[in-house]
C-alpha cells in the first residue's frame, strides 16, 4: 500500500500548499453568499417551521461547498496532470487501478471536508445551529464528498483540456448544486418543479445533510441515503472501470 499511500500524500499535498486558493477562497465565498442572500430573501422565503431563514442557509451551504470542492480537486488534479504530461510517472507505478482510484477520491473528499468545516466555523457565528441527527450529517458529508469526487475523476479523465472540464462544471455540477434546495425548500416550489427535484442527486445530499441538523427534511433521510448511496456505487463501478480500461490516460 505504499504507493497508495505516496499518490494520497502527493494529491492532498498538492491543495494544501495552495491553501489560500483552494480552501480560504470558497470559505470566503459561502460567507458572502450567507451575508447577501440571508439578508435579501429572509423574509420571501418560507422553510422549515421554527428555522429561520439564515440558519436553515447554513447546512446548504456547507454541503454546496464540499460537493464542488470534492469535484474541483479531482478533475482539476487530473487534467492538469494530462496536460503537462506528468501523469506517464503515475502510470508508470505498479499501481492498481483501485489504489488510482482511491488515492484520487480521498483526496478530493479531503478537500471537501477541510473547506466545508471551515464553512461551518465561520457561517455558524450568524446562525443558531443545532445537532438533531448528528449521525446522518456524518453519513451525507462523507458519502456527498465521496460522489463528487468520483465525479470529478470522471471529469478529469473525459476532459481533454481545460475548456472541457470548466464546460462539464459550469454547465452541469453549478446548475445542479444551485437547483438542489441550497437556498430554498422545495415545497415552496410549484408541484412540477418538485418533481423535477427529486431527480436531482444533489437535492438528496443537501436535504439529507440538513435534516441532521434540524429534524426536518423534505424527503425521508434513510430514502436519500439510499439514493446517494446507489449513485455512489454507480459512478465508483463507472469510474473504476474507465481506469481499469486505461480510458483516454493509457490510450
Amino acid at each position: 500500500m505504499s504507493g497508495f499511500q505516496t499518490l494520497l500524500y502527493k494529491e492532498v499535498l498538492r491543495f494544501w500548499k495552495v491553501a489560500t486558493q483552494t480552501v480560504a477562497a470558497p470559505i470566503l465565498t459561502a460567507v458572502l453568499y450567507l451575508l447577501i442572500f440571508g439578508h435579501v430573501l429572509k423574509n420571501h422565503v418560507q422553510v422549515y417551521p421554527g428555522v429561520n431563514y439564515t440558519t436553515f442557509l447554513v447546512p446548504g451551504l456547507v454541503m454546496m461547498s464540499v460537493l464542488q470542492n470534492a469535484f474541483a480537486n479531482a478533475s482539476s488534479s487530473l487534467i492538469q496532470s494530462k496536460i503537462t504530461g506528468n501523469l506517464v510517472f503515475v502510470l508508470l507505478t505498479p499501481l492498481s487501478h483501485w489504489e488510482f482510484f482511491g488515492a484520487y477520491v480521498l483526496a478530493a473528499m479531503v478537500r471537501g471536508l477541510a473547506v466545508g468545516c471551515g464553512v461551518f466555523l465561520v457561517t455558524a457565528w450568524f446562525a443558531d445551529m443545532s445537532f438533531v441527527a448528528p449521525w446522518w450529517i456524518a453519513i451525507f458529508v462523507i458519502l456527498g464528498a465521496a460522489l463528487l469526487g468520483t465525479l470529478g475523476l470522471i471529469a478529469g479523465m473525459w476532459a481533454e483540456k481545460f475548456d472541457q472540464l470548466a464546460a462539464f462544471q459550469n454547465f452541469v455540477i453549478v446548475p445542479a448544486t444551485f437547483l438542489s434546495g441550497v437556498f430554498y425548500s422545495i415545497h415552496s416550489l410549484p408541484p412540477v418543479w418538485q418533481t423535477v427535484s427529486h431527480f436531482n442527486p444533489f437535492f438528496y445530499m443537501i436535504d439529507g445533510f440538513r435534516y441532521g441538523f434540524f429534524g426536518q427534511s423534505d424527503v425521508n433521510p434513510l430514502t436519500s441515503c439510499l439514493a446517494v448511496a446507489g449513485f455512489l456505487l454507480l459512478l465508483s463501478g463507472f469510474a473504476v472501470y474507465l481506469l481499469k480500461s486505461g480510458y483516454k490516460l493509457r490510450h
